[in-house]
């Protein structure tokens, strides 16, 4: 065993190894946000911890921005930033004026030194927060002994998250991927492969909703109910139809005797946070059970404790025969999962699915920690307790007209149907907010305290009064 692995092993990270500076650092960032408020009011922050090992931060009054060292590549200020992404990156996002160095918790700062209240979670990604302790540490930890290893071998960290994924939602299988559009397609290919050898090859039609979203690869998009996706890349892969949410004749009129499966998001994130109601799912679930015809949930945004249970299906007493999971899972590192009933565990044998990143050992670290406090009721509870209390403030504030949502997934319909500009003034203000449409959509972080909760809400209600 190397120096390295030996101090992962023993959780230290004492001498000049790599694995020990990196450990070292990153038990130093949760220090960080005190020393920021300290800097502000004239303090000084005293070095104490091993160079190696240490982000630099000036010291006496606040300077305006941080200095993480050039050999860290994170010394940039915003402008040059801008400048480096329009000459090297596809500009195939539309960007806030904002460039994040650091985050702890529920607060992210950028390369002028700002911090900012994130109601986003990486657009639901972080469920415990930017550098949560005991999520760096089982990464850490991971990536000291073995970070990437091929799927031809056995992965004991990947095992065990889908064992535990199995155990707490009672489905029989797990197949791991990168993305919430990767495991959409695992789900999509493994309905049609199922319904094929019971069926025919030509019971492959599925059926999804007007307004849903499902990913941005070739087949995902053409799963994907709107239109504005779909402009520029045709043709896509055949086989789909779209049924009006809530409108079960309409969902009906599009099954026919080829049709293999059913794919629906419950809350329609992208779409405008947009819940399904409760009869809708449970007929549609019951006419797949009749004709078997495979129930598939996207629940890529939903899932992991984001509503308030671990998978928002339970909240409308169904069972289905596919989830997708991705998002917060990972907490921040790239996975998704595609769960199935045992009686189509082995539809896909060897060589029919793969991935070369799916179930990376890192990510299922970081996947594991993640699971096991999410999934305690009492961590549930706290969400859905969170939700309340934001909705119940929300639905007081000035110039907010309708909630939707579930638990910690909630959209704003504002009086002055206005989200982008308040988006924007929120971003100069202090705090980072999404939308989907025309609706503000807030996903903070899952523990994030009632008193960022407050002063996010704060400053939303100043940025909505401001316009």
């Amino acid at each position: 065993m190397t120096e390295d692995q030996k101090n992962f092993a023993a959780g230290r990270p004492e001498g000049k190894t790599l694995a020990g500076t990196l450990l070292a650092g990153m038990k130093a960032l949760p220090a960080l946000p005190a020393c920021f408020r300290r800097m502000k009011h004239g303090g000084q922050i005293r070095n104490s911890i091993p160079f190696e090992g240490r982000i630099r931060v000036c010291s006496g009054p606040f300077s305006g921005r941080l200095d993480y060292g050039k050999k860290r590549g994170s010394s940039m200020n915003f402008e040059e930033v801008k400048r480096q992404e329009q000459e090297n990156l596809m500009p195939t996002y539309g960007r806030f004026p904002v460039a994040l160095v650091y985050g702890k918790g529920a607060v992210a700062v950028d390369t002028e030194g700002k911090e900012y209240i994130d109601f986003t979670s990486g657009i639901g990604v972080n469920s415990l927060g930017y550098c949560d302790d005991g999520w760096v540490s089982a990464v850490a930890k991971q990536a000291g002994a073995i970070q990437h290893m091929s799927n031809l071998y056995y992965s004991p960290v990947q095992t065990s998250l889908a064992a535990e994924l199995c155990r707490l939602t009672g489905f029989g299988r797990v197949f791991f991927c990168n993305s919430g559009a990767e495991a959409n397609e695992c789900a999509i290919k493994l309905a049609r492969k199922y319904s094929a050898d019971k069926y025919g090859k030509q019971r492959t039609e599925i059926v999804t909703l007007v307004n849903s979203f499902h990913g941005r690869t070739v087949t995902t998009l053409a799963a994907t109910g709107q239109d504005v996706f779909h402009e520029h890349f045709w043709p896509f892969t055949e086989g789909f139809s779209y049924a009006r949410a809530n409108d079960f004749e309409s969902l009906l009129s599009c099954v026919t005797e080829n049709t293999c499966a059913v794919l629906i998001e419950l809350i329609q994130g992208e779409g405008g946070v947009m819940p399904l109601e409760k009869e809708f799912v449970r007929k549609t679930a019951a006419l797949c059970k009749e004709k078997d015809i495979l129930l598939m949930i996207d629940e890529v945004q939903t899932g992991v404790g984001r509503t308030g249970s671990l998978y928002c299906y339970e909240q409308y007493g169904i069972e289905p025969d596919v989830i997708t999971s991705a998002k917060g899972l990972g907490g921040g590192l790239p996975i998704g999962a595609c769960l199935c009933a045992s009686r189509l565990g082995e539809v896909l044998g060897a060589g029919m699915h793969g991935t070369t990143f799916g179930g990376n050992p890192v990510s299922c670290a970081g996947g594991l920690e993640v699971l096991q406090r999410v999934a305690k009721d009492s961590f549930l509870r706290s969400v859905e307790e969170k939700g309340r209390y934001l909705r119940e403030k929300l639905s007081k504030m000035a110039g907010v007209q309708e909630l939707r949502g579930l638990g910690m997934m909630i959209g704003i319909v504002l009086a002055k149907d206005n989200a982008k500009e308040v988006a924007g003034r929120c971003v100069k203000n202090g705090l980072l907010v999404l939308t989907a449409k025309t609706v503000l959509r807030l996903l903070p972080p899952l523990n994030i305290t009632y008193e960022e909760i407050d002063q996010g809400l704060e400053i939303l209600e100043k940025s909505i009064l401001e316009g």
